[in-house]
């Protein structure tokens, strides 16, 4: 007879829901980790991991079955042959987009964990103190001082590489040493601090693969290999990192193939008792138990699940009692930069494939700089000199093409912006009352666009870089704006928000459910705004300080 009693649950096997396992198990809690998918295994399931381009039938790029099979996946660069299996099938995971919306999901275990950018910074006082000084949405519960030392603990533990740079903009953080900067970046990046007298930067990627190793992980081994798993623990990733620590406490049951569809809330406790389950190998219904449960099944799916959950009681779903259940929802804008050649640097090159390249800081509406929109945007990008591939479009042959090709290319050196996407109300998702899955549950109906204030700005994100490349020496500067819709950037977040009371948001400042103190949601569900930096390493942060206050809660008897 399987157990079903535990002490915590843990919903989903992501970024957060990996720190949460870790966490409550180190903290001696026995734990049940629920992941709707398959599991993938560290190292022996990474089956493409050390694939020559050459061994794959259709060279890594797409086929036109893929096209007809992945109608979402398609419409951006996540659809390829290299990493195919690691993306949920669009067909067996409908939604409804009554705006476009694009949806990338990892239904297995590590979840994104495993695909993800690895691009990790810090939100600053500037970005927890924003909807306050702007009058936008709620403030945060939280100021940058709440979770300083969380950060600095995760970043330790995950193995951020970078560098301290003294920018109130981007605090610093507990790193390993950064991946440097080639020639080509230097070179740009003086010129830059000079032009404009310090207040634009490029400085190294904050990355989250290792320069140097952590035990059971090797340092990154610049492969450029990321998202099919690295079998040396190069990069941060369920599988590598939090999962292996929770393992070792002997406290962690982990079940995939488990679709958790409602959270099971006891009215006169007031207390989640647990979560109801799906088998997806037998469609049987299991009932678990717990003390504490935490959503960490991604911004929508924890929602999703929150939705269908106390409705007896409320008819939006628990934690709907504020009336900003499913509001809110936000995204990075992008696809749009500037790029340009770079002189004197034909004797030059680099070595191996980095992780990452430079990152510029926002520097919009900081300090003296003032525009006509709010918030603001940072660039990441990189230099480097062109491949084989310049010479496609000219389909060279022969000696000449050879000879051509045997030469290092053009020196360039580009960069993409991503910007601030401000929370709003009419920005939501809702349960589809007509529409089913595969398992007869109802799917998402997503609607959100973007609004004037990131159109604004959008403006300034092409404008910004090419005035910083021009001033900076680089030549034959070209602009570029590949069109954006929400979903593209794959940070969705905000559907579940923290605030400081129960009537104007979901969560509390610990992440817990105002309508149910004993349920955490510490993915991107719980942020209250977006800033313009890459999110997770937030979420990490979130969930282990979530997960202490849980633990010394429950030792209180509070919970």
């Amino acid at each position: 007879m399987q157990e079903t009693q535990y002490d915590a649950i843990v919903v989903g096997s992501g970024i957060a829901g990996g720190w949460a396992a870790k966490e409550l198990t180190e903290k001696g809690l026995r734990v049940l980790l629920l992941e709707r998918g398959r599991n993938i295994e560290h190292v022996k399931d990474y089956v493409n991991a050390r694939k020559g381009t050459w061994e794959y039938p259709h060279r890594g790029r797409r086929t036109q079955e893929m096209i007809a099979h992945y109608p979402v996946l398609k419409r951006d660069y996540p659809l390829n042959e290299t990493n195919l299996d690691y993306w949920e099938k669009d067909e067996e995971s409908p939604y409804t987009e009554v705006k476009r919306f694009d949806w990338y999901r990892g239904y297995h275990v590590g979840g994104r964990s495993l695909m993800w950018g690895r691009q990790s910074y810090r939100f600053s006082d500037i970005d927890f103190t924003a909807n306050v000084k702007d009058g936008i949405a709620t403030d945060w519960p939280i100021r940058y001082a709440d979770i300083a030392p969380w950060y600095d603990y995760v970043e330790k533990f995950a193995g951020i590489a970078g560098s301290n740079e003294g920018l109130e903009v981007l605090p610093d953080g507990q790193f390993q040493p950064a991946f440097p900067l080639n020639c080509g970046e230097e070179q740009v990046a003086a010129k830059l601090k000079s032009q404009f007298g310090g207040t634009r930067r490029i400085i190294p990627g904050r990355v989250a693969n290792l320069t140097q190793p952590l035990p059971g992980r090797n340092q990154c081994q610049l492969r450029n290999a990321c998202w099919l798993g690295c079998p040396y623990g190069g990069y941060f990733s369920t599988q590598s990192s939090t999962l292996p620590a929770a393992v070792a406490t002997g406290k962690l049951t982990l079940k995939p193939w488990s679709i958790v569809t409602e959270v099971i809330y006891d009215k006169d406790a007031k207390r989640a008792k647990g979560v109801r389950v799906l088998d997806a190998t037998n469609n049987q219904t299991v009932d678990y138990t717990s003390k504490i449960v935490f959503l960490c099944a991604s911004s929508l799916n924890s929602t999703w699940l929150l939705m269908r959950s106390a409705t007896d009681i409320w008819p939006a779903g628990l934690g709907s009692s504020s009336g900003e259940l499913g509001n809110n929802l936000m995204d990075h804008h992008f696809r749009l930069g500037a790029s340009g050649d770079l002189e004197g640097l034909e004797d030059k090159y680099y070595y191996g494939r980095r992780p990452t390249g430079f990152y510029i800081p926002r520097f919009q509406n900081i300090g003296k700089d003032k525009r006509g929109y709010l918030r603001g945007f940072g660039y990441q990008g990189s230099a480097s000199r062109e491949g084989w591939d310049r010479a496609v479009a000219e389909l060279g042959v022969g000696a000449q093409f050879k000879d051509a090709m045997a030469q290092p290319g053009q020196w360039t050196i580009g960069a993409t912006a991503f910007g601030e996407m401000l929370p709003n109300h009419a920005n939501k998702i809702t349960l589809d009352p007509e529409k089913k899955d595969k398992w007869g549950l109802p799917v998402l109906k997503i609607d959100c666009a973007i609004g004037e204030n990131e159109l604004k700005m959008r403006k300034d994100m092409t404008k910004d870089m090419a005035e910083m490349l021009e001033a900076s020496g680089v030549k034959n500067v070209r602009t570029y704006d590949g069109g954006y819709f929400p979903g593209m950037g794959i940070h969705e977040m905000g559907t579940a928000r923290m605030g400081t009371d129960a009537k104007n948001s979901v969560l509390n400042k610990y992440n817990q459910v105002w309508d149910a103190p004993n349920v955490f949601v510490t993915d991107g569900a719980c942020m209250t705004s977006a800033a313009c930096v890459n999110p997770s390493l937030t979420y990490m942060a979130l969930t282990a300080r979530a997960a202490d206050f849980a633990v010394e809660a429950l030792k209180k008897r509070e919970l």
